[in-house]
């Protein structure tokens, strides 16, 4: 989540504002559920990609994990310190700071000497999503492609003298802000239980906010999506605020382009009349000058100017790590609005689900199904599959249960007297479409995943402090408490757990908060023992199928630093919220990732020191000097599975490669995994 989106306010929660449900409303309401539930076709097949490459086919009871595997870590308490702090008996390591070089010609990182050309051949800044890409048709957990999402930038905290309250920035600082953004893709290798990277590999690579990318699907050529710079609609320029992603089962990355709104400026200045204003002003953009004043030197943000640079935003992007040729495709199928996350789940026919929440107050969660099956024989063959589909908007019922609403042109209300002139049209106006259906307007719908263990989907509700409040919507099932200033997680079950299906049942696991709030739930699980949780944000799952819940803002509402918690989402400790981590001063973590094996545990640690400046930072992460966003890695001490009882442990295929090998490797992979290209 970005600065400008930030929810929380510094003021403590009162006591008496806004009390959601007691826990007796809640448990009502969910054992009925539960009996509803009952009735269901629990045990139908169900097929998920395994950490998001490898796809197996299984009976949801046959998908239980061993009874030997569970959580074993004594929790942390909470923290306010400028440190981590991990459960005992593990321990972090950086792997990649802002600023890293990432190639052979990069030069180091000189936080006085900070240059756009220097920055585009560096790990970029507040980096988000990870995905960790093992060897195709391998689980290799030491050997293996790291992509890593780089959401936004923090002048104040890069550039000396930077007014954050009246910003005048020089050029240099824009080009530098622009190379910050985006995707990284590094190849790293795990030696005596040390992660490093080579920058002498091929495949390393940075993609930015001006690098030439795709667009694809049934948008691509629209008049909205032609500019000055790409005039013919099917190419667009580089990609902004990549927050959550997510991975293909055919081996590629999704990453999601959020708060794209706050680089633009200057609405007021289009005509009221045009009818690019309403869809504009539907997704935020300002009226006058952007936070950052990037339009002070390019066009491109001014909308008065380029007013349909910002149709190019907003997408979900398809990068194949594997292949360092490789052009980006902004996948248009999948709607355009402020996604979070593009998660995926496979259904019994074969077809692909992918998950995504559009973050923002009183939002939608989408899901997006693939027409035809996906081919895990043939790469290539599954080039464009994310270009046919349907997307659906959710709508959830007071009575536990919801429905996939499609977004299609022409049916419905979403037709050419509405607004909508195509299928692609209705893509770039998704909001709208989703508006005249009448889903459930969310609290901040974040990250949504699939467990691949019992195929349940979880959904984060970051926040929402206006719920209730005069003028806004009020609280519904699903959204259950005013005020939500520390949000909750929903779960939910397809009909016969299938992922492609229209129908769900879903209930409340989690109101999140201090649990001595009375409007907190755990699951049903006693309150006096769980950690405190505040404002979730990302998730993952162990091999064990335990849900590791990401926090972003849990300072505001439980005074305390963000953390990682992991919880059991089965048995008898269902709803026991145990915190693992804890990060540093001012900073959120974000793209929980672990490795096959289980046994390191990638996290991404963002905007440490944000709310100070470049001269006087609350942060001196990770190196007692300016604080820089940097990837980290858990692991256990003396070895074992992070977080989880260490007899479990399954030993897995195992690589080394030294002696400038990487390189070399990198350029075997380009040519033995080389999909179809962009034309």
């Amino acid at each position: 989540m970005t600065l400008i989106d930030r929810d929380q306010e510094d003021d403590v929660v009162r006591s008496d504002a806004g009390r959601g449900p007691t826990i007796g409303e809640v448990v009502e309401k969910r054992v009925s559920r539960r009996a509803f539930l009952k009735g269901a076709t629990i045990g139908a097949t169900l097929v998920i990609g395994a950490q998001g490459l490898q796809t197996s086919v299984a009976s949801a009871q046959e998908a239980q994990p061993q009874q030997t595997m569970r959580l074993d870590f004594t929790k942390i308490e909470p923290s306010a310190e400028d440190r981590l702090i991990l459960a005992d008996g593990h321990s972090a390591a950086v792997v990649l700071r802002w600023g890293d070089p990432l190639t052979a010609d990069a030069p180091e990182f000189d936080a006085n000497n900070l240059t756009g050309a220097a920055q585009e051949k560096q790990f970029g800044y507040n980096c988000d999503f990870v995905g960790y890409f093992p060897i195709p048709a391998n689980t290799l957990s030491n050997v293996g492609i790291l992509t890593v999402n780089h959401e936004y930038t923090n002048p104040e905290l890069m550039f000396a003298g930077y007014n954050l309250e009246a910003p005048e920035p020089t050029r240099e600082q824009v080009d530098v802000e622009l190379a910050a953004h985006g995707v990284s893709v590094v190849l790293v290798q795990l030696e005596n239980g040390t992660w490093t990277y080579d920058r002498n590999a091929g495949i390393n690579r940075r993609y930015t906010a001006t690098s030439p990318m795709r667009i694809s699907g049934p948008a691509a050529g629209l008049d909205w999506l032609k500019t000055s710079a790409n005039p013919d609609g099917t190419m667009a320029q580089g990609t902004l605020n990549n927050c959550a992603g997510g991975k293909t089962p055919w081996g590629t990355m999704l990453t999601a382009e959020e708060n794209f709104h706050q680089y633009y400026a200057n609405l007021a200045l289009l005509p009221a009349d045009d009818p690019r204003y309403a869809v504009h002003e539907r997704y935020g953009l300002p009226e006058e000058g952007s936070e950052r004043r990037w339009e002070n030197y390019y066009d491109r943000f001014d909308v008065s100017k380029e007013p349909n640079d910002s149709f190019q935003q907003g997408w979900v992007v398809e990068i194949d790590p594997y292949d360092p040729g490789f052009v980006p495709v902004k996948r248009t199928a999948l709607g355009r609005f402020r996604h979070e996350g593009a998660t995926f789940a496979v259904a019994p026919s074969g077809r692909v689900a992918f998950y995504t929440g559009d973050d923002a107050r009183f939002e939608y969660m989408y899901k997006f199904v693939t027409n035809r099956a996906w081919n895990p024989n043939d790469k290539a063959a599954n080039a464009d599959l994310l270009d046919d589909g349907v997307l659906y908007v959710a709508r959830f019922d007071e009575d536990g249960t919801g429905e996939w609403l499609p977004l299609i042109y022409g049916q419905g209300p979403l037709t050419e007297e509405n607004g909508f002139a195509s299928q692609g049209d209705l893509l770039i106006k998704t909001r709208l479409a989703a508006d005249l259906l009448g889903a459930t307007k969310m609290d901040r719908p974040e990250d949504i995943e699939a467990s691949p263990v019992t195929g349940k989907v979880y959904a984060l509700m970051t926040n929402n402090n206006q719920r209730g409040t005069e003028g806004r919507p009020g609280v519904d099932a699903a959204n259950p408490r005013p005020d939500n200033r520390t949000g909750h997680v929903i779960e939910l079950v397809e009909a016969n757990n299938d992922h492609a299906a229209t129908t769900f049942s879903w209930e409340i696991f989690l109101l999140c908060g201090d649990p001595s709030d009375e409007s907190t739930y755990f699951a049903g699980f006693d309150k006096s023992q769980v950690s405190p949780i505040a404002c979730p944000d990302n998730l993952t799952f162990d091999r064990a199928g335990n849900v590791w819940i990401a926090t972003d803002g849990a300072f505001s509402p439980l005074k305390t630093n963000d953390g990682l918690f992991a919880v059991p989402a089965e048995g008898s400790q269902r709803g026991y919220v145990q915190q693992f981590f804890s990060t540093v001063f001012g900073s959120e973590v974000c793209g929980p990732e672990f490795t096959p094996d289980n046994q390191s545990l990638f996290i991404a640690i963002q905007h440490p020191g944000e709310g100070s400046t470049f001269a006087e930072p609350s942060s001196t992460w990770p190196d007692g000097g300016v604080p820089r966003p940097s990837l980290i890695v858990a692991r256990r001490d003396g070895g074992g599975m992070v977080g989880l009882a260490a007899e479990t442990a399954q030993p897995a295929p195992q690589a080394t490669l030294g002696d400038g090998a990487l390189a070399l490797f990198s350029g075997f992979l380009s040519r033995q995994f080389r999909p179809t290209k962009a034309e």
